[in-house]
């Protein structure tokens, strides 16, 4: 069994398509499918399921797939500890949602300038993928709503976003300062990918319920705020967003959510056995940034 093998298992598994996976590995989708063969030979069970039109894992391969990625993800960290071992600069794996997003990149860039040698690799992936990654060793950080997060998985709540709505230039509710929850009944709204944002879908619908209604969901999915903000420019539907997200979406109005107004909840995530010096800056730097948040809100209120 060869290393190689169980990165081109683990590549299958996410692409769930020989030619995709091949593609990704930079090899040839025949070679690909030796390889998968030679390690399911050596493993002695079949670990994927495969037809003309169809991939998928079999129980045993789902099983061996947590493996895979552990062993991995060890031998990943065993290279970081040899490079630190003669002065080679250290690395973070951080996952973000979507760039449209401001509080990872803040925090973010404190880091770099606590620790200016460190390499950080930014990975964007829904918060279901980023949960994912933190258990299997993939991600060191993450970002999102912490409330789904398994056990394996430690979270810090570092701010409360308050929640609005996209809405495109001209639009009746354009003339509003703040728009309630209630008159988005009347209203299309496009949720996010469910299998990216589970969390903020999830969220969106509750708010709705709580001002009494469901909502209208337009049949359309992006993947993407930019994307959203450009069907909202269209007219075809609006979008909940919270306030860190709206710079630079053009053709976009955003108003705050009112009767109730929400407060989306971003937590850092790590993974809970790790506690090395940079996941411990990411946290202290989440928490300087809560501090920093509430003494504006604070300073705002007392102005007013």
């Amino acid at each position: 069994m060869e290393l190689r093998q169980l990165r081109y298992f683990v590549t299958l598994s996410e692409e769930l398509h020989f030619g995709r996976a091949a593609a990704r590995e930079h090899i040839v989708q025949s070679a690909l499918s030796q390889q998968i063969q030679r390690l399911e030979r050596d493993v002695g069970v079949r670990l994927v399921e495969r037809s003309t039109h169809h991939v998928e894992l079999t129980a045993a391969g789902a099983v061996f797939l947590v493996q895979a990625r552990q062993i991995l993800a060890q031998v990943d960290r065993a290279a970081q500890v040899a490079r630190s071992a003669l002065g080679a600069s250290p690395t973070l794996r951080v996952g973000i949602i979507d760039s449209s997003y401001d509080s990872m990149p803040q925090i973010l860039y404190e880091v770099q300038a606590r620790y200016p040698d460190l390499i950080i690799h930014q990975v964007e992936a829904g918060v279901p993928e980023q949960y994912q990654q933190l258990v299997d060793g993939r991600l060191d950080v993450g970002i999102g709503r912490a409330e789904l997060a398994p056990h394996q998985v430690a979270s810090h709540l570092f701010r409360r976003d308050p929640l609005g709505v996209l809405i495109p230039r001209g639009h009746r509710f354009a003339a509003m300062d703040a728009v309630p929850v209630a008159v988005l009944a009347q209203e299309p709204l496009l949720l996010a990918e469910q299998a990216q944002a589970p969390e903020f879908n999830q969220f969106t619908i509750e708010m709705c319920r709580t001002a009494g209604f469901i909502p209208t969901v337009y049949e359309g999915t992006v993947e993407s705020i930019r994307a959203a903000a450009a069907l909202v420019a269209q007219g075809r539907c609006l979008y909940c967003v919270p306030a860190s997200c709206i710079s630079a979406l053009p053709g976009t109005l955003w108003r705050p959510l009112t009767e109730p107004a929400s407060y989306y909840p971003w937590s850092v995530l790590w993974r809970a056995s790790d506690d090395s010096d940079q996941v411990r800056a990411i946290v202290d730097c989440a928490r300087a940034m809560s501090e920093r948040l509430r003494w504006l809100i604070t300073t705002e209120q007392t102005a007013d």
